[in-house]
C-alpha cells in the first residue's frame, strides 16, 4: 500500500490489527432503498414484492411502501423524501390518474430524483411513444411483459441511476461549500465551512453519501491544537457532532480508532475504513476518519489524500495570514500603550477601547471584517500625541488657552502620520486618529465636523473612548 504524502511529511501507511477491534458498519437492516408501488389491484402489489424479495444493491436491501390510489400517493410522497424508485400505474381512481400524479411529482413537488417506471394493463389508454414524449418518465412497460427477470433488471439500472444523480447534486453541494467558503478562506469559520465543502465532495465521488441516501458513509475530521481537539467537519451519524470534542459524541470505538492513529502518528487502513493523519503545522494535528460499507480502494484513497493536502494547504495559509496579523496586532497595541504611558495613562485604555470598538460595530451592524479593522486600529487614536511636548502632556491641572490649542493638534499629526499608508488598517487609523476628537453637534476639532460628516469608524472610537475613560481613573 502506497503511503501518503501531505505538504512536506510523509507519515506511515500501515494496516490496523484487526483483533477484537472491528469496528462493524451499520446494520444493513437500517439502511434501504425506498420503493413505493402505486396501484389499485394488491395482488400486483403481493406479485411485485415477492418478486424483489431477495433483491440487493450496493450493500442494500428494498423497503416497500405500498399506495393504492394517486392520492394516497400524493399524501405520501409529501412526507417521505428518500423514495428512490416508483412503479405507477396509468388507471386508477382515474384513466389517467398515475400520469396526473407524474406531473404532480415532478412539477409541484419538483422531485427530480425519484425514478418513475409506469406500468399499465391496458396500453391503449397511454400509448408508450406519446408518454415517453410527454411525461418525464424513466421507464414504461407493460404489466403483460414484465416478468421477474425484466423487474429485477429494470429496477436495478434505476437505482444506479437515482444513486448517481444523488451522488452528482451532493458533489454540487460541496462545491458549493467550497466556493462559498474560498473567498475567506483566511477566516477560521470559513476554512470549517471549505474543509466541510471538500469533505462532502469527497464523500459523493467516492459514493458515501450520508446514511438517508447511500451507504451509510460515517466520515469525521477533526484538529486537535496543542491537546484540545474539536470536530470540524462530519456527515451522516456524525453530522451533529460539529464544533464539540470527539470523545462527547464519536462512538467510543471509532474514538479509540482514531486515537491509535494519532498515538501513533501514522494513517491507517482498514477493508472498509480509513483513519488518515497529518500536521499542517507544528503543534496543530488532524485526523479524518472514513466508515464506507465498501472497500476502499486505491481510488479511493488518492481522493481522500487529496482532501488531506488541500486541508494541509488551507491550513498552512491561515497560519501564515493569523502570524502576520497577530504580529501586526501586537505592535499597533504596543506603539498604542507606549503612548498612553508617556502620557500618563493606563496602558490597558487602548486594548480596553479596542474591545469596545469591535463590540459596538458588531452590535450597530457592522460585518466582522470591519469590526476587526475598527479593533486593530483603534489603539492608534491618539497616536499624534507623539509630537505633542512632555510639558503639556504631564501638565497636572487644566491647560491655558495656549498650550490646549498645541495639545488639539495631535489629532491632525496623528492623521498625517498615518494617511500615507495605503494599508487598511493603517488607512482606518489615520480617520480614528483625525477625527475621534470631532463632536456630532459640529464643535470638536480639529475640523469642526459634525453630524454624519464624521466617519462612522471614529465616531466608534470616540464613544469608546470616552467611555474608558469615564469609567477610569486618569
Amino acid at each position: 500500500m502506497k503511503a501518503m504524502h501531505h505538504a512536506n511529511n510523509k507519515p506511515e501507511l500501515v494496516f490496523a490489527p484487526e483483533e477484537n477491534s472491528k469496528i462493524p458498519s451499520p446494520d444493513s437492516s437500517d439502511v434501504f432503498w425506498t420503493i413505493l408501488i402505486i396501484d389499485d389491484e394488491p395482488d400486483i402489489h403481493e406479485v411485485t414484492q415477492m418478486s424483489l424479495n431477495n433483491f440487493e444493491f450496493a450493500g442494500r436491501k428494498l423497503k416497500f411502501i405500498n399506495a393504492y390510489s394517486a392520492k394516497q400517493a400524493k399524501e405520501i410522497l409529501r412526507n417521505e423524501n428518500d423514495i428512490a424508485i416508483a412503479l405507477v400505474d396509468v388507471v386508477m381512481e382515474s384513466e389517467h390518474a398515475g400520469l396526473d400524479l407524474i406531473k404532480y411529482i415532478r412539477n409541484k413537488l419538483k422531485n427530480d430524483f425519484i425514478r418513475l417506471i409506469l406500468r399499465t394493463g391496458q396500453p391503449g389508454q397511454a400509448p408508450e411513444r406519446d408518454v415517453i414524449r410527454e411525461y418525464d418518465i424513466n421507464d414504461y412497460k407493460e404489466k403483460t411483459e414484465l416478468t421477474s427477470q425484466k423487474l429485477y433488471s429494470t429496477v436495478y439500472t434505476s437505482l444506479r441511476s437515482y444513486r448517481d444523480l444523488i451522488a452528482l447534486n451532493n458533489n454540487r453541494r460541496g462545491l458549493e461549500h467550497v466556493i462559498h467558503a474560498s473567498g475567506q478562506l483566511f477566516l477560521v469559520s470559513k476554512l470549517n465551512e471549505f474543509i466541510q465543502g471538500v469533505l462532502e465532495q469527497v464523500v459523493a465521488l467516492l459514493y458515501l453519501d450520508d446514511d438517508a441516501i447511500y451507504v451509510g458513509c460515517e466520515c469525521i475530521a477533526f484538529e486537535q491544537d496543542q491537546g484540545n481537539a474539536t470536530v470540524v467537519a462530519a456527515t451522516g451519524r456524525f453530522a451533529d457532532s460539529i464544533g464539540k470534542k470527539p470523545l462527547d459524541t464519536i462512538d467510543p470505538k471509532v474514538y479509540k480508532l482514531i486515537k491509535e492513529a494519532h498515538k501513533s502518528k501514522k494513517s491507517l487502513l482498514r477493508e472498509n475504513e480509513f483513519v488518515g493523519y497529518f500536521e499542517p503545522h507544528p503543534g496543530r494535528e488532524d485526523v479524518i476518519y472514513v466508515n464506507s460499507r465498501h472497500h476502499i480502494s486505491q481510488n479511493d484513497l488518492g481522493l481522500i489524500e487529496l482532501f488531506l493536502q488541500n486541508a494541509s494547504i488551507a491550513y498552512e495559509n491561515l497560519i501564515l495570514r493569523n502570524e502576520i496579523e497577530g504580529t501586526q496586532r501586537d505592535m499597533v497595541y504596543m506603539l498604542g500603550e507606549s503612548i498612553e504611558t508617556r502620557s500618563k495613562e493606563t496602558g490597558q485604555h487602548v486594548r480596553r477601547v479596542a474591545a469596545y470598538c469591535r463590540l459596538i460595530a458588531l452590535g450597530i451592524g457592522l460585518t466582522e471584517r470591519e469590526a476587526e479593522i475598527l479593533e486593530i486600529a483603534s489603539p492608534l487614536h491618539d497616536f499624534g500625541k507623539i509630537g505633542i511636548p512632555d510639558r503639556i502632556l504631564h501638565h497636572p491641572g487644566k491647560l491655558d488657552a495656549e498650550d490646549w490649542l498645541v495639545m488639539k493638534t495631535h489629532a491632525s499629526i496623528g492623521h498625517e502620520l498615518l494617511k500615507s499608508s495605503d494599508r487598511e488598517i493603517l488607512k482606518a487609523a489615520a480617520i480614528i486618529a483625525g477625527q475621534h476628537h470631532e463632536h456630532w453637534n459640529g464643535n470638536g476639532y480639529p475640523e469642526g465636523l459634525k453630524g454624519k460628516e464624521i466617519h462612522l469608524y471614529a465616531r466608534i472610537a470616540a464613544v469608546a473612548d470616552v467611555f474608558d475613560a469615564l469609567g477610569s481613573k486618569r
